[in-house]
């Protein structure tokens, strides 16, 4: 039962089945995990690969309803967690950390299976419906779009802690990136504090090439093409824009793979926060 997409900003057609791709992929790559490399430090502070699984169960199992586990230790007090959202994440890494990967993995697939069902159950109309989200109020179909970027990213992440490689293009890939770019004004304008008039390019080759052109006016906004020449250029490969947006890795330590134009201070500090995720 799907109901019609028709107009809605947040089509559950197309949502729906590239979430469920997404869970697939995920647990084709788990399945190929063995012994010691479930403990793989990953670019998440404090985690491992296993740990990023406790942390998709802990949220697929919100979803369904299920409350967080009690753990004995104040996760509130841990140096990487900055907020709310971080101390629930933890609760679920916490609970699982003495559980063997391949039970990880089992516990996985159980509550994909639930999260299956239930979205295989929903409508159009579900999807348009409100919800509280990572981002607060919002339509339900957002937080299912969120849920795509999150399960993609953390893909890149168990594939980059492993030294394989992983979908850095594609459909899901497009969909879970809409939330990054999605964000790019507030991290020009707010994060990386672009001056009034400021005229900004950013382009970005690889998997998900595109130019992306910022005017900052009051606020920053994106425009189809920039009034006059660009103040301040931006070139970077789009795995790199990927994983600097979601704090993966540090824009000062990445420079040299950046090229900038124009105004370099303006693109240095715009690069070097650019991080927006929780």
């Amino acid at each position: 039962m799907s109901g019609s997409s028709g107009t809605s900003e947040f089509p559950i057609d197309i949502i729906r089945p590239l979430l469920l791709e997404q869970f697939e992929v995920l647990d084709a790559l788990l399945s190929g995990i063995e012994g010691d490399a479930w403990f793989t430090p990953t670019d998440l502070p404090g985690w491992t690969v296993k740990d990023i699984v406790a942390h998709l169960i802990g949220t697929e199992s919100l979803l369904s309803g299920v409350a967080a586990p009690h753990v004995d230790i104040d996760v509130h007090a841990l140096g990487h967690v900055r907020n709310e959202i971080g101390a629930f994440n933890e609760q679920w890494v916490e609970h699982f950390r003495g559980v063997a990967g391949a039970d990880v993995l089992t516990r996985y697939r159980d509550i994909v299976a639930q999260r299956r069902e239930s979205l295989g159950a929903m409508t159009q109309a579900d999807f348009d419906a409100p919800a509280d989200t990572p981002i607060g109020p919002a339509a339900y179909g957002r937080f299912m779009r969120i849920r795509v970027f999150d399960c993609w990213l953390h893909e890149l992440d168990i594939h980059d802690a492993l030294g394989t490689d992983g979908s850095e293009g594609g459909p899901r890939a497009e969909l879970g990136s809409a939330e990054i770019f999605g964000a790019v004004p507030f991290v020009v304008g707010k994060r990386g504090k672009a001056p009034e008039g400021s005229r900004i390019t950013i382009e970005l080759t690889g998997a998900l090439a595109r130019t992306i052109h910022l005017e900052v006016a009051g606020r920053a906004r994106v425009v189809p093409s920039l009034s006059e020449p660009a103040t301040s250029t931006i070139t970077m490969d789009s795995g790199l824009f990927v994983r600097l947006a979601g704090g993966r890795v540090s824009g000062v330590d990445k420079l040299d793979e950046v090229t900038l134009g124009s105004d370099t201070a303006v693109g240095r500090r715009i690069v070097e926060n650019l991080a927006f995720t929780i």
